[in-house]
């Protein structure tokens, strides 16, 4: 709603006094204040939206949650962010796929950011992503099947960050992934730490890519995407095996 502006007599403080010029009284200028810069943002949401679906402009920002670092969440920066989120369209350019998110609530933002239609889950412990609705469900990944029956084998792309980098941990969402994961035809992408690059390839076969995601909180971590499909030059390609 717009700021209601003082009346005419509260606007000047000079009011009897025809000698010196009207000046706006702190009230006023600080309603106007206020209704110009509604009139700036209102103006930048049009501009975004111009630019139409499937892109995100570098300038565009989406609104997250603050960081629980109780909870080991470290949102991705927004180059990070969109660069992944670009990948999943891709797999999805041609198909109706359904896209799961385990553990990444950045990487869900921005897809439904670009593209409001697609279909994605999120998979989350932190109840308050319980605003996106019924495209929220409750994850504990210390009981990684417990989930509902619908969601089984039900999707093509999964994308899963474990919270932590520990081998139990790691094992546990692999669960999690094959409960997902549509059977023979699914598109895996595992964002970890590179110490956990052998242990993903033992347990689902994955690679990783040339291209290394980044946290606005500049984690100290060498983090890495991994891959079950090659990616092509999307992704920086798959990192030559030595």
């Amino acid at each position: 709603m717009e700021p209601q502006l003082p009346t005419i007599k509260n606007v000047f403080v000079n009011e009897t006094d025809d000698d010196d010029p009207p000046a706006l009284s702190s009230q006023a200028l600080a309603a106007l204040k206020e209704f110009l810069e509604e009139q700036r943002q209102s103006l930048a949401n049009h501009e975004t939206a111009e630019n139409g679906e499937g892109t995100l402009e570098p300038e565009s920002e989406v609104a997250l949650v603050t960081e629980d670092w109780r909870l080991s969440q470290f949102w991705y920066d927004p180059e990070t962010a969109r660069t992944l989120s670009q990948e999943v369209l891709s797999l999805c350019s041609h198909s109706n796929y359904k896209v799961a998110c385990i553990a990444c609530p950045t990487l869900y933002a921005y897809l439904k950011k670009i593209d409001p239609n697609i279909s994605v889950q999120l998979l989350e412990y932190d109840k308050r992503f319980e605003q996106y609705g019924s495209d929220f469900t409750f994850y504990d990944y210390n009981q990684p099947k417990d989930l509902p029956f619908e969601l089984k084998h039900t999707y093509q792309v999964v994308i899963a960050d474990p919270p932590y980098l520990s081998k139990e941990c790691l094992e546990k969402v692999t669960q999690t992934i094959s409960f997902l994961a549509q059977p023979r035809e699914s598109h895996l992408l595992l964002l970890t730490g590179e110490v956990q690059r052998h242990r993903a390839a033992e347990l689902l076969g994955l690679r990783a890519c040339n291209f290394r995601p980044r946290h606005s909180s500049k984690l100290g971590n060498e983090f890495r995407v991994f891959t079950n499909y090659d990616p092509g030059e999307r992704l920086g390609g798959w990192e030559q095996e030595q």
